[in-house]
């Protein structure tokens, strides 16, 4: 009985390593996060805090917008996020860079035709000035 509690203790204690996140994965996670929020919220004061000014943002259609565009398409609702899911998520840190890939199943409201979405997103996240900012999004259509 005794072994059998040890194999159990033992193999939680090795597993547990692999599941866990760094601080800095963490802190990605919860910006894509706030992206999320912002995006469903529509809020500008969000969505311009957590993009780089930089941002190049590519949709599963072709269209790269820059950061005023893309703010702008999420306020104003001609890109209308209602509800936003998303799975299979990694995240993995090069220096001041992060790379994150998810899979997002969205229901949409643009131009006030309802629709789902379900997407494949590559974003690229920059640490500047002590911040996670999105820097670089490409979406393809799954």
């Amino acid at each position: 009985m005794k072994w059998i509690l040890l194999a159990i203790v033992s193999c939680l204690t090795f597993s547990a390593p692999a599941a866990a996140q760094t601080k800095e994965e963490k802190e990605v996670a919860q910006a894509v996060e706030k992206l999320k929020t912002g995006m469903v919220n529509g809020d500008k004061t969000t969505l311009t805090n957590i993009a780089a000014p930089e941002l190049s943002y590519g949709h599963s259609s072709g269209k790269v917008e820059d950061k005023a565009a893309f703010v702008q398409a999420i306020v104003s609702g001609e890109s209308d996020f209602v509800k936003i899911d998303l799975s299979e998520q990694t995240i993995k840190i090069a220096g001041n860079a992060a790379i994150v890939r998810h899979n997002l199943a969205a229901t949409t409201n643009n131009g006030g035709v309802a629709a789902n979405v379900k997407l494949a997103v590559l974003l690229i996240w920059q640490k500047q000035q002590g911040q996670w900012k999105l820097l670089a999004r490409q979406a393809v259509k799954i």
